[in-house]
C-alpha cells in the first residue's frame, strides 16, 4: 500500500520521517535478536522513507515553506 505523501505538509513529513525511521531501528533490532517473523516489513518501511524523503525534496525545490 502506497502512502500519499506528497499532501502532507512539511512538519507532517519530517514527523513521519521520525517515526518510520524508529520503526526501521526496531525492526532491524527485531531481526537481529531473531524476534521478527516478517522480514519484508523492513523493506516496506524502508520504501516509504524514501517516498517521504522524495516528498520532501519534491516540496524544497518547489519553494514551499510550511
Amino acid at each position: 500500500m502506497k502512502n500519499n505523501y506528497k499532501d502532507l505538509s512539511i512538519k507532517e513529513l519530517n514527523a513521519e520521517e521520525a517515526k518510520l525511521r524508529t520503526e526501521l531501528f526496531n525492526l532491524n533490532f527485531q531481526n537481529k535478536v531473531g524476534q521478527l517473523a516478517d522480514t519484508s516489513r523492513i523493506r516496506i518501511v524502508k520504501k516509504n522513507i524514501a517516498r517521504v524523503k522524495t516528498a520532501l525534496k519534491q516540496k524544497e525545490i518547489a519553494g514551499i515553506k510550511e
